[in-house]
């Protein structure tokens, strides 16, 4: 009798492994599928050590390019930016992986798919809203959540103990300072010794950026050019090189911003579950177009067009962190969005130095910027004489209150 299948999201760390062993022990076939987004993992050596602790097939997908494209490049043209500071790593990646998730099981004919997140966090909410908008017939396995399994492994020293007693190859020794995930979007930071909201991460926590105090003393100057609010190029203004594959082009942002400092923070963010968590990012490429591409609108985008999109990118940066990338406010929203970044064409000329992107000019074949109008010193079909007229319109209700509180 052929055994049920599941497909796992398996990372290779102590929680993935040891619920692949324990998926095996109650019985299932267990398809182990490891998603390259940009991670820097041996991922032969993954492959590898999920046929050692059992599974039956793995699947290694490279996604990389889907996310730069489909996700990353959407979210900064759409300013989504959680809580006014955080870019959103983790959760841009998220909707990706289960999207190839459900597309392995369906092609495997499995019934079931699986994650290790915990019932603490906010990928578990992540996966199982986008299992359930793209394939609601498949059933979740979430161990994290089951009482049988929290009886038995009771934390960390439960599940290292269980890797021994069943020879799963993991690197988990000891409980790590903290925990950690890398995407091409970011690197971050949170649980262990960062639970303390006032310790100052130490220096050596950074994996990704230099310093900005042991940044070059040279910045690095850059043009980045946009159609529609996509990136389409950057060109380094100091040595020539030129990226335009949309892969290509983020990766060398990242390997650029990471030199000069950019992209870190510090945040308490609330956490969908209500909690609030502590959270340290790393954020480069990202960090240097969301700057570029802000200033780009400033000078393409329409005023009331920018306050409107403006007014909804926190419910779409919410959307996103909170797992809803697969829904129909998130459909309302993107095409909104879409109307709103055509015609921001051009490129800005930035210099990156010691941890800033500053800004050093624009252009736009589309600009709504007209200089003699704006000039002191040009009329420009300007009266100024109408502006009388519009500020006396303006005082009207400034006066009427003032009168009513009888002063």
């Amino acid at each position: 009798m052929s055994r049920e299948k599941v497909v796992l999201a398996y990372s290779g760390g102590l929680d993935t492994s040891c619920i692949l062993k324990i998926l095996q022990e109650r019985g299932y076939d267990v398809i182990a599928y490891v998603a390259d987004v940009g991670q820097k993992e041996n991922f032969e050596s993954l492959k590898l050590r999920a046929l050692e602790t059992g599974a039956s097939k793995v699947y290694v997908e490279d996604l990389q390019r889907e996310f730069v494209t489909d996700f990353i490049f959407p979210a900064i043209a759409g300013n989504a930016v959680y809580e006014g500071r955080y870019l959103l790593g983790t959760s841009l990646a998220r909707p990706l992986i289960a999207r190839r998730q459900v597309e392995i099981a369906l092609k495997e004919n499995a019934r079931y798919v699986s994650h290790g997140s915990t019932g603490k966090g906010n990928d578990q909410v992540r996966f199982e809203l986008a299992y359930a908008a793209l394939a609601p017939q498949l059933k979740v396995i979430a161990p994290w959540k089951e009482s049988s399994f929290l009886e038995r492994f009771k934390g960390r020293q439960d599940l290292i103990r269980y890797a021994k007693e069943n020879a799963i190859p993991v690197e988990a020794t000891a409980e790590k300072p903290y925990s950690t995930d890398e995407n091409l979007m970011h690197k971050s930071y949170e649980a262990g010794m960062l639970e303390d909201p006032l310790l100052t991460p130490p220096e050596d926590i950074y994996r990704l950026t230099r310093s900005p105090r042991n940044a070059p003393e040279e910045g690095c100057r850059l043009k980045v050019e946009f159609k529609d609010a996509l990136p389409v190029a950057v060109e380094n203004l100091d040595d020539g090189t030129r990226k335009e594959e949309p892969w290509a082009l983020f990766s060398y942002l990242n390997d650029l911003g990471s030199l000069h400092g950019v992209g870190r923070i510090d945040i308490v963010e609330n956490r969908f579950v209500g909690i609030k968590s502590r959270g340290v990012y790393e954020t480069p490429g990202g960090t240097i177009l969301h700057h570029a591409l802000r200033d780009l609108e400033g000078i393409a985008m329409d005023r009331e067009v920018m306050r409107l999109r403006n007014s909804l990118a926190p419910k779409f940066a919410e959307l996103i962190y909170n797992g809803f990338w697969f829904s129909p406010e998130m459909d309302f929203l993107r095409a909104a969005f879409t109307q709103a970044e055509s015609l921001i064409d051009g490129y800005v000329n930035l210099e990156l130095y010691r941890g800033n992107v500053m800004i050093q000019g624009r252009f736009s074949p589309s600009s709504l910027y007209n200089q003699e109008l704006s000039s002191m010193d040009v009329e420009g079909g300007y009266d100024q004489k109408d502006a009388a007229g519009f500020i006396q319109l303006n005082a009207l209700r400034l006066r009427a209150h003032k009168v009513i509180l009888g002063e």
